[in-house]
């Protein structure tokens, strides 16, 4: 396996290897955005699940202390929809931070694979035509080493469409549950002024 990889970037060209670099470096960000992101909105799930319950319970009559809305909440004498609203919104949006480089990784990086191919293909037909013949067994194998680009670009493209999509999803969790609690917190604000 080490040998022919080894032969595979010694027969390729610089704008190959180049290709192969970046699709990389995509790879690695994917998981590294994917991995920080899952866990803040894990994390940030749980903690306003346990204050919506509380809310829900009648153990709590706000959001508890550790909830992004309490933030926004200490600041101000009275809350209302506009600060609640906008409090959720800042919260899903700092919570989402770089889900727009997922979707960005998973467009891009197959066109960047098959840019890889392309070139890989058309220095295998210059290299052919030097020759004075050319079988199938000769060139059968030099276009699919081109192809590997291809093959790695669709690999890094379904990782990160797959997480932009699983991300997407938890923010959405994320989303509801403060919005959930602001209606709450709102329904408790007019049932104490009809008192």
């Amino acid at each position: 396996m080490f040998n022919s990889a080894t032969q595979y970037f010694s027969q390729s060209s610089a704008i190959t290897i180049l290709v192969l670099l970046i699709l990389s470096i995509y790879f690695i960000i994917t998981f590294w955005v994917f991995i920080d992101r899952f866990k803040l909105l894990h994390k940030r799930i749980a903690i306003e699940t346990d204050s919506l319950k509380a809310i829900y319970m009648g153990v709590s009559r706000s959001v508890s202390k550790s909830s992004l809305l309490n933030a926004y909440l200490s600041k101000v004498d009275n809350p209302n929809s506009i600060i609640l609203e906008a409090a959720a919104s800042d919260a899903v949006r700092i919570a989402t931070r770089n889900l727009t480089l997922l979707s960005i990784i998973a467009s891009t990086s197959p066109f960047i694979g098959l840019f890889g191919t392309v070139i890989g293909i058309l220095e295998t037909f210059s290299k052919l035509g030097n020759q004075s013949s050319a079988a199938l067994n000769i060139v059968a194998p030099a276009i699919s080493e081109a192809l590997v680009a291809t093959a790695a670009g669709i690999l890094v493209a379904i990782f990160a469409y797959s997480f932009h999509l699983i991300l997407k999803r938890k923010a959405y969790e994320l989303s509801s549950l403060l919005t959930s609690q602001s209606k709450m917190m709102l329904a408790q604000i007019d049932d104490n002024l009809g008192d």
